[in-house]
């Protein structure tokens, strides 16, 4: 079996013109899955910079995701 990797989407040199879209970004070139990045980059609870920072330090991107989840009402 072969496996394939999706090549990370390349933001480009400009400003953003969407800031999801460049959160995505940011995440899939860090190695987060894309389906992953996808729910990520719109749900802003999530601190883009803490994710980054996690798996620049060797955390698995999965694992920074778990790591970093906002509580729920019932957590608190």
């Amino acid at each position: 079996m072969t496996v394939f990797e999706i090549p990370a989407p390349h933001c480009g040199d400009g400003p953003p013109l969407d800031v999801a879209a460049w959160r995505r970004c940011r995440l899939v070139e860090a190695g987060f899955p894309p389906h992953v990045a996808e729910l990520l980059a719109v749900d802003w609870r999530y601190d883009l910079h803490v994710l980054l920072e996690l798996v620049d330090r060797g955390c698995p991107p999965l694992l920074a995701v778990r790591i970093h989840a906002p509580l729920t009402a019932v957590d608190r």
